[in-house]
């Protein structure tokens, strides 16, 4: 790409039981040096409404963006990266859905040993992670006090957003990254290289777990910037 058309627009996506808050970090990084940044509050109620936030805001955007996600994200911008603003996509330890697929498909059959996440039974339509086990299976590289306020400000997440089914793969047609968090206890990292291998996605990975977007900002932004730069 040329300089004027390089990508100086980065939105970010959150998965869920989480908000937008969660990368500070990465934004606070990627605007010291010159990036545009952008998160996306998406509600995560439904594949849907997290697809049509997240066009709003890059409806909003004066040039090309790089769109990135963790976790559940992942399926949100794999669904809304054919938007003509979208020059890339990066996961950071995210669901990568082919056509037709959705995170509870992704997830309806774990490899024997896998670790299974802590996720209550639903409750009135919505998902929460077990507050006693959320630290080691989503946050156990972070501080305890941040990882115990993580857990007690979780965000519900609807079952219909895990439902919503993929129809047409932003991957396929646009340059993808991906980033393998080696210690998640949620996304087994062998199934975050398959997604990554799928893809076609230039991969890298950090040790960190589910939450190295939170615990390793820097490696995240680095990552990031070589989709915006390429």
């Amino acid at each position: 790409m040329s300089e004027n058309t390089q990508p100086r627009n980065i939105v970010l996506v959150h998965g869920g039981f989480v908000d937008g808050s969660g990368w500070q970090g990465v934004y606070q990084q990627l605007s010291g040096e010159g990036y545009r940044v952008r998160i996306v509050q998406n509600p995560t109620l439904s594949l849907e409404g997290d697809v049509a936030a997240t066009h709003q805001v890059l409806d909003t955007l004066d040039g090309p963006a790089v769109l990135v996600s963790h976790s559940y994200g992942g399926a949100v911008i794999t669904e809304a990266g054919s938007h003509p603003k979208v020059a890339s996509l990066v996961y950071i330890a995210a669901f990568a859905p082919d056509k037709g697929e959705s995170v509870s498909t992704l997830i309806a059959d774990p490899p024997p040993g896998a670790p299974v996440p802590p996720i209550l039974p639903p409750r009135d339509g919505f998902l929460f992670l077990d507050r006693d086990k959320f630290a080691g299976s989503f946050a156990a590289d972070l501080p305890a006090e941040l990882a115990a306020f993580m857990a007690d400000s979780q965000v519900p997440w609807g079952v219909d957003a895990l439902g919503g089914a993929v129809s047409q793969p932003a991957w396929r047609t646009k340059p993808s990254w991906y980033l393998v968090a080696t210690d998640d206890h949620m996304i087994p990292p062998p199934a975050q290289r398959a997604m990554a291998e799928r893809a076609g996605a230039r991969t890298v990975e950090v040790p960190g777990s589910h939450a190295v977007y939170v615990s390793q900002p820097g490696a995240v932004a680095d990552l990031i910037k070589q989709a915006a730069d390429r």
